[in-house]
């Protein structure tokens, strides 16, 4: 498989990646921006893992940090900057760029550095949908004990002094965990280059496929964006998940902790019932009363009844009308990386469950 990305395909990319973004995975304005902007520098091409030569690594492109910080900057130049340190410093050579995630941004990442380098897209992203922490998106790497993780981060501001650039190698979890501070000095978000692994190693554990089915799912969104009920339902259909209901925002809690955003969502629907979604970055759980109606990494989505379009919760607040509808894990395209219970046991520390 050979695609080359024109600007029809980048905008269903970044409206179904905005879907498997479950209230996280970047902006989709933002997302929307950057992805034609990619097509504009230089060709964006997605190919199948197999077409990666075996001789040269796949890496994978994020940005790490809060996406409600208030002093957060990234440029372009920041990403591009740290897929070169990944090569100039690191001396990686790169065959293919894979996303850590989709997500309404987190679906294109990398793809303005494989415009400008001439790196290929590879159709199968750490995760298939977004997740909070770098060792979800790192396709088990952390079950291994001899890998030794390299990252590259940058970003941040010149002018408040907050420009960072990094470049760590150790443990998988030391280095996450380095880059996560490097996030929170840089004012919120950096670019990020990570973890250059085999193409066999990328299509054992990642979510082979994932970006054409947000490909897909993207044009549900686009035929039915004038009719966002509708649109809840046909997504529902067509990934085997299930609408909970539709309802306005009463109230929403957010903090910017260690470089995440943790709060609540309060739904009061129209039938009557009460919903609580708790987030972590991406929605974790969502309850009626004290019945769980999904849990990551189920995928928990709230679309915006007024814009068609999937909402983060960096961006819902009180007043909104919402779709709300969940898949369950059974039906995704999942990374290794969120299947390790041991892993899943963080979320349960997080949001208090």
């Amino acid at each position: 498989m050979k695609i080359k990305v024109d600007e029809n395909m980048a905008e269903l990319a970044v409206l179904g990646g905005a879907f498997f973004g479950g209230g996280g995975g970047g902006d989709l304005k933002l997302g929307m921006e950057h992805a034609k902007l990619a097509v504009k520098l230089g060709d964006v091409v997605i190919v199948d893992v197999d077409s990666v030569p075996r001789d040269k690594f796949i890496v994978t492109a994020s940005m790490v940090g809060a996406p409600a910080a208030k002093e957060k900057y990234l440029t372009p130049g920041h990403m591009i900057k740290s897929t070169e340190l990944m090569i100039n410093v690191g001396k990686v050579e790169i065959g293919g760029i894979i996303s850590s995630e989709n997500g309404g941004y987190s679906t294109i990442n990398g793809w303005i550095q494989a415009a400008v380098l001439g790196i290929p897209i590879v159709d199968a992203p750490a995760d298939g949908r977004a997740h909070p922490t770098g060792v979800m998106g790192s396709m088990g790497l952390h079950k291994l004990p001899d890998y030794i993780s390299i990252q590259t981060a940058v970003g941040g501001n010149r002018e408040k002094g907050r420009y960072v650039e990094v470049f760590v190698k150790g443990s998988l979890e030391r280095t996450a965990k380095i880059i996560r501070e490097a996030a929170v000095q840089a004012g919120g978000l950096v670019a990020v280059t990570r973890n250059p692994v085999s193409p066999e190693y990328v299509k054992k554990n990642a979510a082979v496929g994932a970006i054409s089915k947000a490909i897909e799912v993207g044009r549900i969104i686009q035929k039915y964006m004038t009719e966002p009920r509708e649109m809840t339902y046909q997504l529902a259909e067509y990934l085997e998940g299930r609408v909970i209901d539709f309802g306005k925002v009463e109230e929403v809690k957010l903090e910017t902790k260690g470089g995440f955003d943790i709060g609540l969502v309060f739904i009061s629907a129209n039938s009557g019932r009460k919903y609580e979604i708790r987030f972590w970055n991406e929605y974790m759980i969502i309850k009626e009363n004290t019945k769980k109606l999904g849990m990551f990494p189920d995928l928990i989505v709230t679309i915006d009844l007024k814009s068609g379009l999937p909402i983060t919760s960096a961006e819902i607040k009180r007043g909104d009308e919402v779709g709300i509808l969940v898949v369950p894990k059974e039906k995704l395209i999942l990374g290794a990386g969120v299947k390790d219970p041991d892993v899943l046991k963080t979320v349960e520390h997080v949001v208090g469950e």
